[in-house]
């Protein structure tokens, strides 16, 4: 039998103490550290001003941490949260409805052929404003023309035939008294003469219908307006009622603007329509184009159109009614199917409040308004929206009073109650954005203040 190793010294290794690899890459870290230091300690010694930024910033951190505490946290962060106010205001609020419309010529008329034949001339060029009456084409009027010589002689023909028969059935009337002619032949001779009589009229007929086919040859324009282009070019052979036809002629002046409204409007609509005082102002897209940003500014660049028609049916797809107004459209500024931006004031709210409408923030259940009292702290007022546009809101008088300073921007920071540090408007002097201290801002900033609301409202 054998003898065996004791376990420990096969697992001797395991025990055995590594050696100690010295750290090399620490005393690297530490050289550039010391450089580093060396290098701000060198810089903040040669500058004053930036040793003294330095430590007022320590400084003013560590008081924050020991006395902001309550404040710091209900502005959210260090310091009174930075809002703009304007001032609210009243007076007299038109309430309007905007919406696009389409100008539609106030009639569409397509040129046809009522005869077949080959196209010889036109008398106008393609986008030519034409009067009615105007002459437009000209077809070959030589087979019409002979039409007509050929139904004219076949009325000569028959009415020298009946002057005949006429003639013969008066002597078969005066030889039947005599009773030298039958009955018969008598009664045979006078419904040829009338036979004859009615065969003129049909002659005669042909000859007004060859006359209309004739006259039919020259193509005059039935309305005044402006023509498209050719569908058919002279030389082309035509035909009577071609489907496409030979020209269209839109008429333009005057135009009419088709729109639609809600149908919760109609009442207001029906009221103003029946008092004759529906008007709708027009701005055509391209002036929106050429730089007018909020056409309701410049009131100047609108077009007066009178709205003349309401439709009789609510469309049940989109809950709206169409509004028609025509306009004379004298300078031809207007072509069918153009977009125009049309406002048409339905009614007007008189002596109401008005805020800036970034004022107005949407809550859960209402809308509401911060207000800064004179204590500089922002007050939460719930108020009811009466009607709002691009620029203000008018609200419910009772919430807010006209001269209550109401904050339009910074709304995201505030709380009920917080203390807030009002900032300058943009354009309004002195450094942009620049904070005032918040007494002052709400009791002697009396000016900008007034400035702000001005352009808010």
């Amino acid at each position: 039998m054998g003898y065996d190793e004791p376990s420990s010294k096969l697992h001797a290794a395991v025990y055995e103490a590594r050696p100690v690899t010295p750290r090399r890459r620490s005393w690297t870290r530490i050289v550039l550290l010391s450089l580093a230091a060396l290098g701000v300690g060198g810089y903040l010694a040669s500058n004053q001003d930036a040793l003294k930024q330095l430590t007022s910033a320590i400084s003013g951190t560590q008081q924050a941490g020991a006395g902001g505490g309550r404040g710091a946290r209900a502005a959210g962060g260090f310091g009174a949260p930075p809002v703009r106010i304007a001032t609210a205001q009243t007076g007299d609020v038109p309430v309007a409805a905007n919406t696009l419309g389409t100008v539609l010529a106030n009639s569409m008329v397509t040129i046809k052929s009522q005869v077949d034949g080959p196209l010889l001339s036109a008398g106008f060029k393609e986008g030519q404003m034409v009067k009615k009456g105007d002459l437009l084409f000209r077809i070959d009027p030589a087979p019409f023309e002979a039409a007509l010589r050929q139904a004219q002689a076949t009325v000569a023909r028959d009415q020298a035939q009946l002057a005949s028969a006429q003639a013969d059935a008066d002597r078969a009337v005066m030889l039947a008294d005599r009773g030298i002619v039958s009955a018969q032949q008598r009664d045979q001779l006078v419904a040829n003469a009338k036979a004859l009589a009615a065969t003129i009229d049909a002659d005669k007929a042909n000859v007004e219908r060859a006359q209309l086919n004739l006259g039919y040859t020259t193509i005059r324009a039935p309305v005044n307006g402006k023509t498209g282009a050719y569908i058919v070019y002279p030389g082309n052979q035509v035909h009577a009622n071609d489907a496409t036809g030979l020209i269209t002629i839109a008429e333009i002046q005057p135009v009419k603007i088709t729109f639609n409204l809600p149908q919760g409007d109609l009442p207001l609509l029906q009221a103003r329509l029946n008092e004759g005082t529906l008007v709708a102002g027009l701005v055509a897209r391209s002036d929106v184009a050429n730089g007018i940003a909020n056409p309701e500014d410049q009131p100047e660049m609108q077009i007066p159109v009178k709205v003349d028609f309401i439709g009789n049916a609510v469309d049940d797809r989109t809950g709206t009614i169409e509004l028609r107004a025509t306009f004379d459209n004298p300078d031809l500024r207007l072509v069918p199917g153009e977009l125009v931006d049309v406002m048409i004031r339905l009614d007007t709210l008189r002596q109401v409040t008005t805020v800036p409408r970034e004022a107005v923030n949407v809550g859960q259940n209402q809308s509401y308004v911060f207000v800064v009292d004179n204590e500089a702290k922002a007050q939460m007022r719930p108020v009811k929206v009466l009607y709002q546009d691009q620029t203000l809101a008018a609200l419910a008088n009772g919430a807010i009073k006209p001269g209550e300073h109401v904050v339009v921007d910074g709304q995201l920071r505030l709380t009920p109650g917080v203390k807030v540090t009002i900032t300058q408007a943009p354009g309004e002097g002195g450094v942009q954005g620049a904070p005032q201290s918040a007494d002052s801002a709400v009791n002697g900033g009396a000016s900008a203040v007034q400035a702000a609301g001005r352009r808010g409202g």
